[in-house]
């Protein structure tokens, strides 16, 4: 016969009661408080917006259509600001040279540093200290950077002309030339900002699998058949908007022309944030600098529009 275990008593079996959901009251009451707050955290950033950001810009567009002086009431005047600002002789200068600004900075400082991206990626040794060595330069205020710059271009004693003294050649006017000048700001441009470009492409280089390049290789393709077919395609996304980026930048450019040309020689240098300054407070023509940056604005967020729209239609053919 087997034995059967004894049944324990009633008394000692555990009894857990079974808990009930908590009522959807509570959960809507919780989830509405998480929302209260999260929008909370983000009024801040909507203030400071609201206040620096869109006030300014929608009262530029309003001043741009009156005779506004400031300590006194604006006058209505349509839009004989734009028509005064047309007809200036230097409205052509300036949109000449910033457009020649932009399509310079373009083919000099969209290249340098996605090549200075592919270089530092490929490094195995000192990664840091060449990723600090090239984003240095962001890191030197703005007008800091273009005073050194301005003591380098200087045609006399400058570190420019005195290397090439040196060196056996020819010096050149650099900043000081009608010629040269724009180019020059070029290059104080590209030197000052790329850091951050090149660290952007960095980390985007970095987010390519390995696996692609091996293929490759054993494809047999060459470095500049890797770099077209299989690094180009996997970042183009990061630089089709960091190329929108920085015409929108270079467009607006106005430290280096402010800093170290004011402008000259011969208007060379003016461009249209520069010229938006001279009518705001040189000329106290309030009127007209806001009318110039309309223009600008309605030029930029067209341009914006048509790039997106273009490079959304390549990627759904592609």
């Amino acid at each position: 016969m087997t034995k059967t275990a004894a049944r324990p008593p009633a008394e000692a079996i555990a009894v857990h009661p079974v808990q009930a959901p908590p009522p959807a009251g509570g959960r809507g009451r919780r989830r509405l408080a998480d929302q209260v707050r999260a929008y909370g955290f983000l009024l801040g950033g909507l203030i400071c917006f609201a206040l620096f950001s869109w006030y300014p810009a929608i009262r530029a567009v309003v001043i741009a259509f009156q005779k506004y002086t400031p300590g006194s009431s604006p006058e209505w005047v349509g839009t004989a600001n734009f028509t005064r600002v047309l007809h200036d002789p230097e409205f052509t200068a300036a949109w000449r040279n910033t457009l020649t600004f932009t399509l310079l900075a373009l083919l000099i400082g969209f290249a340098i540093p996605f090549l200075l991206a592919l270089v530092l990626n490929e490094l195995r040794h000192a990664k840091a200290f060449f990723r600090i060595v090239v984003y240095l330069p962001v890191m030197i205020p703005p007008v800091v950077s273009a005073l050194l710059w301005k003591w380098f271009y200087d045609p006399g004693a400058g570190l420019a002309n005195e290397a090439l003294r040196f060196l056996h050649l020819p010096t050149s006017n650099w900043s000081n030339g009608a010629d040269t000048a724009l180019i020059s700001l070029v290059i104080v441009a590209t030197w000052a900002n790329m850091g951050g470009t090149v660290l952007i492409y960095l980390a985007a280089l970095q987010s390519i699998p390995g696996e692609l390049y091996e293929a490759a290789e054993l494809d047999g393709a060459s470095l500049l058949q890797r770099i077209r077919h299989v690094t180009v395609p996997q970042t183009r996304f990061v630089i089709l908007m960091l190329m929108l980026l920085q015409i929108i930048a270079t467009m607006q450019v106005f430290t280096e022309p402010f800093v170290i040309t004011g402008g000259g020689p011969e208007n060379a240098t003016v461009t249209v944030l520069y010229l938006i300054y001279k009518y705001a407070f040189l000329y106290n023509d309030f009127g007209g600098a806001c009318a110039l940056s309309v223009m600008l604005l309605v030029l930029l967020g067209a341009f914006s529009a048509l790039y997106l729209r273009l490079t959304r239609s390549g990627e759904d053919d592609a």
